[in-house]
């Protein structure tokens, strides 16, 4: 039974430390969560006093809120295991306690039988009734044995004794730690409520101002029209423009190549014709050197079969000393003659090289005309367009970071819930001073004033644009080329009071959402 419980109080105990560990990512957790908060705290109170009832600042309160209900459920979790932990260390000391009694029974009785045979002289009578010497030294050893047995016991139970009192200490500790984060829960509370009403007061607010602040969005939404609809002229002036130039580029392009073919053809047909000439000297050196080949094999062949028939002659006839000077200067005519054939052979295979040689220079030859005749009248090949390569990872559009406020595409008011907005782009808010910055290395395609005093940037990427809308002023003019960070101009305030960056992306006439091309 024993064994039982004390098997579930260490699966308990390694439930409680990974409870430990859980509540310390938790306190992590919040931590981060805190910090965040603080920040949030630090740019309302610099936008508060820029801002009327601007969607960003109620964006920003909504957010805060959000993360101090996360804090307050770290908090449950994390007061769920402290509860556990004082649960388990109450276990733990009950289990310590039986287990001290245990000890302290055990040594009492350890005790008793020593008070029995105390005494210097039981001890000496034990030894020296030993029936021998052997037995004597055992009966010491075991005397030895058994006072350190008593000592041992007596040490178990003081370090039991301490480990209940660290047990206790560490629970009082997880009561103490309880308490105080009971404290500090209600005062997350308190001011989760206290946020939670001022969001619902900047609502009311809203809702107060519904008819002048909807004037002005309305008001606002016309003129985003207007603007959009002076985009889509410049883009499609773009688009002509690029177009015409491409058609013109693609015929001049065409003529380019024309020529530089009927150019390349006559300097192949020049080189077909030196070839040619060179081929047909070849051939016939090569004939001629077949011819004197053949003679010479002939000849070697016919001094062979006469010397043959002279060495048989001269067997037959018991070669006398002529025989054999004759036979020396056949032999000689023969070794001439085979030198002769292999001088032949050599030059044969020469020329069949030198012939295999030239129909491989007259191809290298015929290449490197067609390419000079086309590098001459300046044939080259379109470059591509590297701004799609660089989908998600196109630079951030502002020179410090903001909130993304209004989304791509058709979205609803979070206040006014009869009002939709259509968006071609994304706004972001940002702190004020900020300046927008060139997302891409482009071409300025076009600076437009607003009637609202704002101006609006459009830069060309090949067949991409992206737009910067709402700036106070602009850095850039008309057909300059910009890298990527180049600043474009400073972010103005919006109708609303915030500082508000209009941020758009177009693949040619089609507006496209910004958020799955930048990196933020």
């Amino acid at each position: 039974m024993i064994r039982k419980f004390s098997f579930l109080i260490g699966v308990l105990m390694f439930g409680l430390h990974q409870g430990q560990q859980n509540k310390e990512q938790l306190q992590k957790q919040n931590a981060e969560l805190k910090k965040q908060i603080a920040q949030i705290n630090s740019d309302l109170a610099k936008t508060r006093s820029e801002s009327k009832l601007s969607i960003a600042y109620l964006s920003s309160v909504n957010q805060k809120l959000v993360l101090r209900e996360k804090v307050y459920n770290n908090t449950q979790k994390e007061k769920r295991f402290i509860e556990d932990d004082i649960y388990l260390r109450q276990l733990e000391i009950n289990r310590q306690n039986k287990e001290l009694a245990v000890l302290r029974k055990n040594y009492a009785e350890v005790l008793v039988n020593a008070y029995k045979n105390k005494g210097v002289q039981n001890k000496v009578t034990f030894i020296l009734s030993a029936k021998n010497l052997g037995e004597g030294i055992r009966r010491v050893q075991y005397l030895k044995q058994y006072s350190d047995y008593q000592d041992k016991k007596a040490a178990e139970i003081t370090n039991a004794a301490n480990l209940i009192k660290k047990t206790i200490a560490q629970r009082q500790n997880s009561v103490k730690e309880k308490a105080n984060l009971l404290v500090n829960q209600q005062k997350d509370l308190a001011t989760i409520n206290a946020e939670r009403a001022q969001k619902e007061q900047l609502v009311t607010d809203f809702k107060k101002n519904e008819s002048k602040l909807t004037a002005e969005l309305k008001q606002k939404q016309v003129q985003s029209k207007a603007l959009e609809g002076q985009i889509r002229a410049i883009i499609a002036e773009e688009i002509r423009i690029a177009k015409a130039e491409e058609e013109a580029r693609r015929k001049a392009e065409a003529e380019k190549i024309r020529l530089a073919k009927l150019a390349a053809e006559r300097e192949k047909a020049r080189i077909e014709a030196e070839a040619k000439a060179r081929a047909e000297a070849l051939e016939r050196e090569r004939r001629l050197a077949e011819a004197e080949a053949k003679r010479a094999a002939d000849l070697a062949a016919k001094r062979a079969e006469e010397e043959r028939k002279r060495s048989e002659d001269a067997a037959k006839a018991e070669a006398n000393a002529r025989d054999e000077s004759r036979r020396i200067a056949a032999k000689k005519a023969s070794d001439e003659a085979n030198a002769r054939a292999k001088d032949a052979a050599d030059k044969l295979t020469a020329a069949r090289a030198a012939e295999a040689a030239l129909a491989k220079r007259k191809e290298e030859d015929k290449k490197a005309a067609e390419s000079k005749a086309m590098t001459s009248y300046g044939v080259s090949t379109a470059t591509g367009n590297s701004f799609a390569d660089n989908r998600g990872r196109l630079g951030y559009p502002a020179d410090r970071a903001g909130q993304i406020t209004h989304r791509f595409g058709r979205q609803q008011h979070p206040v006014f819930k009869n009002i939709s907005e259509d968006n071609t782009g994304i706004k972001i808010s940002v702190p004020s001073g900020t300046r927008a910055k060139s997302v891409f290395p482009g071409t300025v395609s076009s600076v437009v004033a607003s009637s609202d005093g704002t101006k609006t940037v459009i830069i060309k990427h090949g067949g991409y644009f992206t737009i910067y809308s709402n700036l106070s002023n602009a850095n850039v003019s008309k057909g300059q080329q910009v890298s990527s960070g180049t600043a474009i101009g400073t972010i103005a305030q919006d109708f609303d009071g915030a500082y508000t960056l209009d941020f758009q992306v177009w693949n040619g006439s089609t507006p496209v959402d910004p958020l799955g091309w930048i990196s933020y």
